[in-house]
């Protein structure tokens, strides 16, 4: 869970502004709907707004953390802070009554309440239009926020009512230093931010042993390639096929295997600092120069149609035994 909106600000820039924006000058909507990509934080943010709209020892337009609501939002426990989540396939109208009844009541903390409904897109039409009646007649000192990775299928009545704040897909390098700051190595976070920009997937694929093995036979086949020793083949039949055993581990393979000679590309056009290989850049700069450009980006291309192929079931061992004899060309 992010602490601050200063950490916001590295990967929502947007958002961060237009949020605190409100909190300084007092004008926090009675509504809004947060859209964007699975993975772009937008729980979290919903969260860092519940904690500046409840903290008691609020800095600027910052929480303080440690306060008594502070500490409760953490650790989902706040009386006033409501989450209604899908039961099942769709949220139903009797959780939304349900939220209704509780909203009724007077805060047990303060007049204060805050509710979140996460996707909200699969509110069943019941559901959306008692929703509806509430965002109608806002009780002051209330804030909703709707979640949707879909805001396409809400209601058009429902979004008038909200102030729509768009998530942006995060950067790679954001995602990078949320996998360092979990602790996870700085090679294979810089690998898997070029993967995915949905941060929990990424901290999943970071964790897993398998991704961490993958990496290695990959730069093991990279290496048995250039030094052209008649191995690779050999090592697609005895490693390769064993460890990338179904269509998306190869498709993963063939994609690290891809940004080996990105790295390769980057380091001949002087961009060294975009390398998602650091460990490797020694070597990979003496590959530069053992390579032309044309050969490089020819490579990537062979690459790339196999991934097609791939996707066209051919067989993946005489594809990848094809693809190595095609980098070992030129």
């Amino acid at each position: 869970m992010v602490k601050n909106w200063q950490d916001v600000t590295s990967y929502q820039p947007r958002v961060s502004k237009l949020i605190e924006n409100s909190i300084k000058r007092n004008r926090l909507a009675h509504a809004y709907l947060f859209e964007g990509k699975k993975g772009t934080g937008k729980r979290d943010i919903g969260f860092l707004l519940a904690k500046s709209f409840f903290c008691e020892n609020l800095i600027e337009y910052a929480p303080c953390n440690s306060c008594k609501n502070c500490k409760r939002i953490d650790s989902g426990n706040h009386p006033d802070v409501h989450i209604v989540e899908p039961d099942g396939l769709s949220i139903k109208k009797g959780q939304i009554q349900a939220l209704q009844e509780e909203f009724s009541k007077t805060g047990v903390e303060s007049n204060k309440k805050l509710y979140m409904i996460i996707h909200a897109d699969k509110m069943t039409v019941n559901a959306a239009n008692s929703l509806l009646k509430f965002l109608e007649e806002p009780n002051a000192n209330t804030i909703a926020i709707l979640i949707t990775e879909q805001y396409h299928k809400i209601l058009n009545t429902i979004l008038s009512r909200c102030q729509l704040i768009s998530f942006q897909p995060l950067q790679p390098i954001a995602i990078q230093e949320t996998l360092i700051a979990a602790n996870i190595s700085k090679h294979i976070a810089a690998l898997v931010s070029q993967l995915t920009n949905d941060t929990e997937a990424a901290i999943e694929i970071a964790n897993d042993d398998w991704f961490a093995q993958a990496r290695l036979k990959v730069i093991k086949l990279y290496e048995a390639v250039i030094n052209r020793t008649g191995q690779a083949p050999l090592y697609i039949h005895t490693e390769w096929m064993s460890h990338f055993n179904d269509k998306e581990k190869q498709e993963t393979g063939l994609d690290l295997l891809l940004y080996i000679y990105k790295d390769v590309l980057a380091i001949q056009l002087g961009n060294e600092e975009q390398v998602v290989y650091q460990d490797l850049i020694q070597q990979l700069t003496q590959h530069a120069l053992q390579m032309t450009q044309r050969s490089v980006t020819e490579k990537m291309t062979s690459i790339l149609e196999a991934k097609k192929k791939l996707q066209a079931n051919v067989n993946p061992q005489l594809l990848m035994e094809q693809l190595v004899l095609t980098l070992q060309e030129g």
